[in-house]
């Protein structure tokens, strides 16, 4: 009898075994589950997340510089959280040879180029915005507040979106085009991650008209790593409803003149982020 109970009492201590070693493991394997699926999702949806609250912070201060140049509102001041990246303010005044600007010019000569001479295509007028620019870690995603307009582009992928046009128009009934030209100007270098405020002044403009008997052309050359030449062009040709200039490459064109142009510029102080 002694030997019967002796064994007894060895199998239940191996069924205990058994079992711990069962349950440890499909508690290691639901970690290791989380880990290899779950954790990547969220911290995927936290990217996605991230990104939304910069397009909407983004367009939030697209209001904010509407407000500095059209309605003469002296200075403007948001909170937002940057969450995922940093926002970085791009010169006007920083102007290198891999810059994006905008260039225009008339076949007339109406147009006086940056030397005030009559703007041609080999010297025409040219502005260099700078830009407001999100650049996310994560998403590996460049949103920038460029000239008016909030553009989206994809680093992994080609082309680019625009998610808020600027206010530029062309009347095809009295022949008048408006375009407005918004640059970003800072006294330091300026970046930021996580909460801050972001504080802008407008600190001046200029203001153009003229008669134009003949076509206008206007043409973006895009940053060398920062490239939203999809997203503007797209809205030259399907907002603006301007078509590309045959005689000159890369430009794109308004019908036929005489066209009543007018062109404004609005320098815009980025006092602090």
């Amino acid at each position: 009898m002694t030997g019967k109970r002796k064994r007894a009492y060895d199998d239940a201590g191996v069924s205990e075994s058994i079992g711990f070693l069962l349950i440890f493991t499909i508690i290691i394997a639901g970690i290791g589950l989380v880990t290899l699926y779950a954790y990547p999702m969220l911290i995927q949806q936290q990217v996605s997340a991230n990104e939304q609250i910069m397009e909407k912070n983004m367009i939030v201060l697209q209001n904010d510089v509407k407000s500095l140049a059209y309605k003469t509102v002296p200075y403007t001041e948001t909170s937002l959280n940057v969450g995922g990246g940093a926002l970085t303010v791009y010169n006007m005044s920083y102007k290198t040879s891999g810059s994006s600007n905008f260039t225009i010019f008339d076949s007339a000569g109406c147009i006086l180029n940056n030397a005030g001479n009559r703007a041609t295509f080999m010297n025409p007028f040219t502005f260099s915005s700078g830009d407001l620019r999100y650049e996310s870690t994560g998403a590996q995603t460049d949103i920038s507040l460029e000239n008016g307009a909030v553009v989206l582009r994809k680093l992994a992928q080609p082309g680019s979106a625009m998610l808020a046009e600027p206010r530029w128009f062309y009347d095809g009934t009295t022949n008048t085009a408006v375009i407005n030209l918004i640059g970003f100007n800072s006294t330091d270098i300026m970046s930021r991650a996580g909460v801050g405020t972001v504080q802008m002044a407008l600190s001046g403009g200029n203001f153009t008209s003229c008669p134009v008997p003949t076509t206008v052309d206007i043409r973006y050359q895009p940053n060398a790593d920062v490239d939203y030449s999809t997203a503007w062009n797209t809205y030259f040709v399907n907002t603006l409803g301007m078509q590309p200039d045959k005689n000159y490459p890369g430009y794109y064109t308004f019908p036929a003149g005489p066209i009543n142009l007018v062109i404004k510029s609005y320098n815009i102080r980025i006092v602090s982020l």
